[in-house]
């Protein structure tokens, strides 16, 4: 009958006892402490909401309707109180009064509450302009979980001297469950660059925790949620990551920070003076820290933190890439950053920051790159099913990488393919002299097969013999494979083709037709008609049979060369099609189906 866990309420003339059925935890109220009690209407039907001189409330809910008049009674005669009914608002507006009582913060519209919140389960509380911000501390007995609210609160008219902001965050603070800085920070660092979460903030150091101050944020680490310090150089050598793995994360908004990550430049130097007696540092610390320091100011940061966090920093071990760094740039998911090799695990920054320890690595895999074969993918796959391809990294950091995983006995996806292709060096080769691409070798081949398709249209078609599939790589064996299997069906198909052409001439099927003959007889006959008519007239006008007009001479010469040359022509295109023609039309299809 709890508001947040099932149990058993009973009253008694001395108490009020409540037992959890899940944990078996008992709170009693003593009668003698009493002073409040309301009977309220809840979600779940009827509930009772019991306050004492103490400054405590308790809730439970559950009740019927029925059993108010019984309750009232029982509370009368014995407790001295009455129970009193107290209507909640449900109207839904999100602008009214908050009233601090005691441990509860109550949001009231027009005198009617609309809900409250136990200020013992606030885990931070930020200001901003205008506006506070309360965190809460994680449920795990529930599968959803409210974890933040924010409150607007207008500027004051009356009271200018206090600001109404500061004094809402005071009175959550005063009974919220939160790190108060108790006490002088030990140290202090100014504007340090972060990036995760971005921007600039203020890093005070307290013997229990981490205070982050900036312009919009604050947060407050526990040492107690710190699980690894990571210091790794960065490329170019001159500037330095300081990466804080958090468990749990911190929160801003709807997102989760399980790492904080500060950039360092190797050039800046401090001289740190801490906020304690040298006594007090040699007994704390144990030689770890002295009182005054000097340095880079990453050393300092970070010396520091192993002191308060009493945690081992990691660095990167003995791998170095090609270019003779100890990371490599590759992309992960939109973002480009650096993989580091660790002695342990691999560690992605910064966007997002991926920590990955060998022993939840289930295998790698080394993948081909999707856009171009200059660069290849590495694949890591969890225990848990999870995958993270780091993508784009540069074909020269194969060799360093592949050493790397194979000395750390992980278990390698695809061991044997990988090991023949690292044996070849034309292949993910060091050497930039002689670096084989088989792209560029196949745009070499076929520019070389169209110059000489282009050259001649006499050619018998020869196919070049530096174009060789097994110099290619397994995306061009797969297509000539593919097109082998079409082709051998097309050659096949076309000699039967031939094969039946042939028949077919030498059964005489290519000489005229019937229905071409008869035509051919019919033009005879006009032609005789029309020749013995000019006869006719010839005869009457001279009986000259030789003559013939230069106009009809030309005629007939110009129509017997155009018959011929068409004759020629038709027997041109009759031919099969040339092998050049094949070229151009598919140059590797050709190739083949020589």
């Amino acid at each position: 009958m709890s508001l947040q866990n099932d149990g058993r309420l009973r009253f008694s003339k001395q108490n009020v006892v409540y037992k959890s059925s899940k944990t078996g935890k008992v709170d009693s109220i003593p009668a003698s402490e009493l002073n409040l009690a309301q009977w309220r209407r809840v979600c779940l039907g009827h509930g009772i909401k019991l306050g004492t001189s103490t400054g405590h409330v308790y809730k439970y809910d559950g009740f019927r309707d029925t059993d108010f008049e019984k309750i009232s009674e029982f509370f009368k005669a014995n407790y001295k109180v009455e129970l009193t009914e107290k209507d909640m608002c449900v109207k839904g507006w999100n602008w009214g009064t908050a009233k601090f009582s005691g441990p509860l913060l109550s949001f009231e519209v027009n005198d009617n509450t609309a809900f409250e919140v136990p200020l013992s389960n606030v885990s931070q509380c930020a200001t901003g302009k205008n506006e506070v911000t309360l965190e809460f501390h994680q449920n795990d007995d529930t599968e959803v979980s409210l974890m933040e609210v924010r409150f607007y609160v207008p500027p004051s008219q009356s009271d200018e001297r206090q600001d109404p902001v500061e004094a809402f965050a005071q009175n959550v603070l005063s009974k919220a469950d939160v790190i108060q800085a108790t006490g002088d920070a030990v140290c202090i660092f100014k504007e340090l660059q972060c990036l995760t979460p971005r921007g600039r903030y203020d890093i005070r150091i307290y013997p229990t925790f981490l205070h982050l101050h900036g312009k919009t944020f604050d947060y407050k680490i526990p040492y107690t949620t710190v699980l690894r310090l990571f210091l790794l150089p960065h490329k170019d050598q001159r500037q330095m990551f300081f990466v804080i793995s958090l468990d749990p994360p911190i929160k801003q908004g709807q997102t989760r920070y399980h790492f904080l990550i500060l950039l360092f430049s190797k050039e800046e130097d401090i001289s740190l003076t801490l906020n304690m007696s040298e006594e007090d540092v040699e007994r704390r610390f144990e030689g770890k820290l002295s009182k005054f320091m000097s340095g880079s100011l990453y050393e300092m940061v970070s010396r520091v933190m192993k002191a308060l966090v009493n945690r081992k920093i990691t660095v990167p071990g003995n791998f170095q890439g090609h270019s003779g760094a100890q990371c490599i740039t590759c992309s992960y998911k939109a973002s480009s950053g650096l993989l580091y090799p660790l002695e342990r695990g691999f560690i992605y920054v910064h966007k997002p920051p991926v920590h990955l320890r060998f022993e939840e690595i289930s295998c790698v895999n080394f993948a081909r790159g999707t856009t171009t074969t200059r660069s290849f993918d590495f694949e890591i796959e969890t225990k848990q099913g999870n995958q993270y391809t780091f993508s784009s990294i540069e074909r020269e950091e194969y060799g360093k990488l592949f050493d790397f995983v194979n000395a750390k006995k992980l278990n390698i996806k695809n061991r044997g393919f990988k090991e023949g292709m690292k044996g070849k060096i034309d292949e993910y080769s060091d050497s930039d002299d002689d670096q084989h691409d088989a792209y560029l070798e196949r745009m070499k081949a076929e520019g070389k097969i169209r110059e000489e398709g282009n050259d001649s249209d006499e050619s018998d078609g020869e196919s070049d013999e530096s174009f060789n599939p097994g110099e290619e790589d397994e995306e061009i064996a797969e297509e000539y494979v593919t097109l082998l299997k079409q082709t051998s069906k097309e050659c096949e198909a076309k000699k039967q083709y031939d094969k039946a052409k042939k028949e077919y001439k030498e059964s005489g099927g290519a000489t005229s037709s019937p229905r071409k003959e008869s035509k051919k007889s019919g033009a005879k006959k006009d032609d005789k008609k029309r020749k013995s008519a000019g006869a006719d007239k010839d005869r009457e006008r001279g009986g000259n049979d030789s003559f013939k007009s230069r106009e009809f001479i030309e005629t007939s010469e110009e129509s017997s060369s155009d018959s011929d040359h068409k004759s020629k022509s038709k027997r041109k295109k009759v031919n099969p099609v040339t092998v050049n023609a094949i070229i151009r039309q598919n140059r590797l299809r050709l190739f083949l189906i020589e």
